[in-house]
Parts: C-alpha cells; sequence; structure tokens
C-alpha cells in the first residue's frame, strides 16, 4: 500500500511538471515572466482582499459540516487552519497536504479522527460540487471553445453523458446495497451515506453549504479577473467566464505541482481557441497562481506563529544530578545467640495432699518429685 501510494505521488508531480515543460517548450519563458511583472501594489492588495473573503467563505462552509457532524469548530480556529493549510497547499507539491493537516489536527483535538477527515473531505466536496455544476451550465450555454466541440461531437458527447449517468446510477444502487449488510464495508457506508444526508443535504446545513461554495466560486472568478485586467486583457466576464472556469475545473486534477500544471496549459488552449492570444492566457494563468500565492501568505504567518508556541510550550527537561556511585561497606553477620532454655511449668495439683512420714527419706522419679 505505502509503494503504491508513493508510485501515485511521484506519478502526479512528474504529470504537472511534464504539463510546464510543455507550455514552456511551446510558449518559451516570456509568457511566465511577464505573469510576474505585470502584477502591481494594486492588483497585490486586491489578492489580499479577495482571499481573505473566500477563506473566511470556506472556513464557514467547514464550521457547519463540522457541527453537522457533531463536532466543536469555531469560525475563528476554522479561519486560522485554512490559512495554514491553502499556504501549505501552495508552497508544497501535491496541493491537498495543507487540507490533509487540518483534517488531522481537528480530528485528534476533538478525539475522532476519522470524523474530522470526513468533515473535510465533505467540505471540499459541496466546494467541487458547485464548481462542476456551475461550469457545465455556462460551458453548454456561453460561447466558448468547449461549446464549439460539443457542437461538432454531438454523438460522443451523448455517449459520454449517458454513460457517466448510469455510472452514478450504478454507484448509489450499490451503496443502497452495500449499506444492508453487515460487513464492516456496510457499517461504513451508512455512516457515510448518514453523514452526507446530514452535512450536505438537509434543511438546515443544504442553503448555508451552497451559499458559501457560490460565494467562494465568485471570488475565485474576481481574483482570475484581476489577472486578467493586469495582463492587459479587455475582454468581458461574459467572455472570460467559459475560460476561466475551465481553469479552476483543470485546478482541480491531480496532477499538478503545488496548482501548477494543468491550469496553465488549458488556459493556453482556451485563449488560443477562443481567438484570443495563447500567450495571453498563459500570463493570466501565471499571474492568477502569484496572486492565489499573495493571497494564501498570511497562513504563513500563521504556520510561524504557532510553531514558535508550540516551542515555547514544550516542557524543559531539568537537568541531571549527577550520580554518586554506592560505598561498599563489609557486611558484618550479626551475633549468634545462645538459645534460651524454654522452661515448660508443670500444672500444680492444688487439691491433692501428700501425706508426709516423719523420719521417712522422700522419694525421686525422674528429678520430678511423686
Amino acid at each position: 500500500m505505502d509503494v503504491t501510494r508513493s508510485i501515485w505521488t511521484w506519478l502526479k508531480l512528474l504529470g504537472g511538471a511534464g504539463i510546464l515543460a510543455l507550455v514552456l517548450w511551446r510558449f518559451g519563458t516570456g509568457a511566465f515572466l511577464d505573469g510576474l511583472r505585470v502584477l502591481d501594489t494594486g492588483a497585490l492588495a486586491a489578492a489580499l482582499g479577495i482571499g481573505a473573503a473566500t477563506t473566511v467563505l470556506t472556513a464557514w462552509r467547514w464550521c457547519v459540516v463540522a457541527r453537522a457532524l457533531g463536532m466543536r469548530l469555531s469560525l475563528k480556529d476554522a479561519t486560522a487552519d485554512y490559512y495554514q493549510a491553502l499556504f501549505l497547499n501552495a508552497a508544497l507539491p501535491g496541493g491537498i497536504l495543507g487540507d490533509v493537516g487540518r483534517a488531522v489536527r481537528h480530528g485528534r483535538d476533538e478525539g475522532d479522527l476519522g470524523r474530522g477527515v470526513r468533515a473535510v473531505v465533505l467540505e471540499r466536496i459541496a466546494g467541487q460540487v458547485v464548481l462542476l455544476a456551475v461550469g457545465a451550465a455556462v460551458l453548454v450555454s456561453v460561447p466558448s471553445p468547449v461549446l464549439t466541440l460539443m457542437k461538432g461531437n454531438v454523438a460522443r458527447v451523448a455517449a459520454v453523458s449517458v454513460g457517466v449517468a448510469l455510472a452514478g446510477v450504478l454507484i448509489v444502487a450499490g451503496l443502497r446495497r452495500l449499506r444492508r449488510g453487515r460487513s464492516r464495508a456496510a457499517g461504513a457506508a451508512r455512516t457515510g451515506m448518514a453523514e452526507i444526508r446530514v452535512g450536505l443535504l438537509s434543511r438546515r446545513n443544504g442553503p448555508a453549504v451552497l451559499l458559501a461554495s457560490a460565494a467562494a466560486l465568485a471570488g475565485h472568478l474576481a481574483m482570475f479577473m484581476v489577472a486578467a485586467r493586469a495582463a492587459g486583457s479587455t475582454a468581458s466576464l461574459l467572455e472570460l467566464a467559459p475560460l476561466l472556469l475551465l481553469a479552476l475545473l483543470a485546478m482541480g486534477l491531480p496532477v499538478n505541482v503545488g496548482g501548477w500544471g494543468p491550469r496553465e496549459g488549458i488556459m493556453a488552449w482556451a485563449f488560443g481557441a477562443a481567438g484570443l492570444s495563447a500567450a495571453q492566457g498563459l500570463t493570466i494563468a501565471v499571474a492568477y497562481g502569484i496572486l492565489a500565492f499573495v493571497a494564501a501568505a498570511p497562513g504563513a504567518v500563521i504556520l510561524l506563529l504557532r510553531l514558535v508556541a508550540r516551542r515555547r510550550e514544550r516542557p524543559v527537561a531539568a537537568p541531571a544530578l549527577p550520580v554518586v556511585p554506592a560505598l561498599a561497606l563489609p557486611v558484618v553477620p550479626a551475633p549468634a545467640m545462645a538459645p534460651l532454655p524454654v522452661i515448660v511449668p508443670l500444672p500444680a495439683d492444688r487439691g491433692r495432699r501428700v501425706p508426709v512420714r516423719v523420719g521417712a527419706r522422700p522419694a525421686y522419679s525422674g528429678g520430678v518429685a511423686a
């Protein structure tokens, strides 16, 4: 299991690095450097503000899901953990190590590691489902390269849609049948289905999760627009929305290096296919990546403060006392005691009188008077 996981991790990193290398080979380093040059102080300040709003919204979504599962989580702690996770996702390869860390941290604090992990998984799934729904609606209704491809391949699109629908029906039917059993997998399926209903689909929590996810998606699109305007794009939001949503969908692919890779490749292709400049699309993707990293920068401060606090709380070991060797003293045996004589008194026969004859000598028998 560990070998398979290690191989999969390296394949994801190599896939993201391969996409970046292909984009660099095709467009050179100029578009990448332009993504850094076009950003000014205003764009960075806007990224910090938009990042703060989206982070609070997603942290609130996490609070709603965690509380629905019976766990305690304040908005303050959730926001700090989310900022730290965003920074680690952006700084470390893979793009999910920060989420794994906050899931483990919250689960251990609450004494239920499994439930803590499931809360984070459900919270992230909610965001991805909203992104998929909005992205699909926009891509099939707004003119874009994707819509053009779909119109040119109606039969293939229909076949893929039917296959996806059948797979979904089979998965739901399989889960319903599985949860009726008594095995460990059946228990896990029942727990998962119950937590999905309570955390995401209930009347109490569903609207809040949906609202937070939609607002956070709007924040990501707004940051993409900031990057597009900084790169010199004058296209309207309606023209850019399908391309930006396609880039956000590509960012969800597990093949990346800290979020880099598929986003740059998709943006270059989409802008070129839409009749815009492919190099400009790549520049916008690079600028967005830098803005996203700046938006997650407060997480680095939180991580540093926590490391310092943990170091201060660590107990200082008391200095070891010198060991004094024991003195070897001769063992003097205790003096032997002579056994004391045991005197057993004889019962006195007081009720019997022994006649004594005058002039007679007393008789002895064994030293005891008879």
